[in-house]
């Protein structure tokens, strides 16, 4: 049989044992903390505790249970190992519909309108068109590609800013350094779906903040690492940025104490823009194992050096 560790230091993946054995009944599935977890072939991860795969002298593959796979190779050794991510279609659709919502909070002025309930004003929000709401996607990947391509068709005028030259139809684009300030200032919503990179790590920090105009919002569905929260609470409370709605933290679950839940301006959400099914997750995990054995390419593997 073919062992197989559920590995998470912050969640309880147990829920996915029965759905594994269920899908193929040669496998062995056992949860973390189990010491039977360091004789496993196969590491099914979300947040992983660190150092765990130096300690796995049978591990062969690493596989997230996510599209995204940084914090399952942060504080580990994988230069030896494949690591693999879950790729589901109804990602794009998922996070499409928390970005529209994210863009209208700030389009429609629901953020204003929050504002003046929490202090019992009848005050109704100036209303403009969606051509006046310029909308700036970092990242242009699958997700990002997805959401220019449905946004323009509701109105907005899109841009994206991508590390290489690309083009979508109807989207204004830029890229790398040398299109950077020129993408931030013509954007009134600035939404980041970037993968983490060594290059964009701390990028939603005060240097970007600046290039914005002046009332510009956030809403944030890439990676914690990306934000550097003492920038962004200053940015709100300058008022360089009108608002923000942030999904992911770099450490989740974010803390009871933490200054962004009562940062005014400041929407959090508990990472939840998208998210594949289990029943993908586990399709996924059980197919590449089958692939594991028969020595054949794996579907969805990351490119390490490029960290996607």
């Amino acid at each position: 049989m073919t062992i197989v560790a559920l590995l998470s230091q912050t969640a309880n993946l147990d829920f996915l044992r029965p759905m594994l054995t269920e899908a193929n009944p040669a496998l062995d599935v056992v949860t973390w903390p189990d010491p039977r977890c360091l004789d496993a072939e196969v590491a099914v991860c979300w947040n992983s505790p660190p150092g765990v795969y130096a300690q796995m002298p049978h591990l062969r593959l690493v596989h997230s249970i996510a599209a995204g796979v940084d914090n399952v190779v942060a504080e580990q050794d994988v230069s030896a190992l494949p690591v693999c991510r879950v790729v589901d279609p109804m990602l794009a659709e998922g996070m499409l519909q928390f970005v529209l919502w994210g863009v209208l909070h700030f389009h429609r002025k629901l953020d204003q309108a929050m504002a003046s309930q929490r202090i019992h004003e009848w005050k109704r929000p100036r209303q403009t068109p969606a051509s006046a709401c310029r909308v700036g996607l970092m990242g242009m990947g699958e997700l990002g590609g997805h959401i220019a391509r449905r946004l323009p068709l509701l109105g907005y005028p899109v841009s994206g800013w991508a590390r290489t030259p690309r083009e979508i139809a109807g989207v204004t684009m830029f890229s790398g350094e040398e299109g950077y300030d020129a993408f931030l200032a013509q954007t009134d919503v600035l939404v980041c779906l970037l993968p983490l990179t060594a290059q964009t790590r701390g990028i939603l920090g005060e240097r970007t903040f600046s290039a914005l105009p002046q009332g510009a919002a956030l809403i944030h569905c890439g990676r914690g690492e990306h934000l550097v929260e003492n920038d962004l609470i200053a940015a709100l409370g300058s008022g360089q940025l009108r608002g923000a709605i942030v999904d992911v933290f770099e450490q989740e679950p974010l803390p009871a104490d933490h200054p962004l839940w009562t940062t005014p301006g400041l929407v959090v959400t508990p990472h939840m823009a998208t998210m594949a099914t289990y029943d993908v997750v586990v399709q996924q995990v059980v197919r590449n194992i089958a692939q594991m054995h028969e020595g054949a390419p794996y579907f969805n593997q990351v490119d390490m050096a490029r960290g996607y």
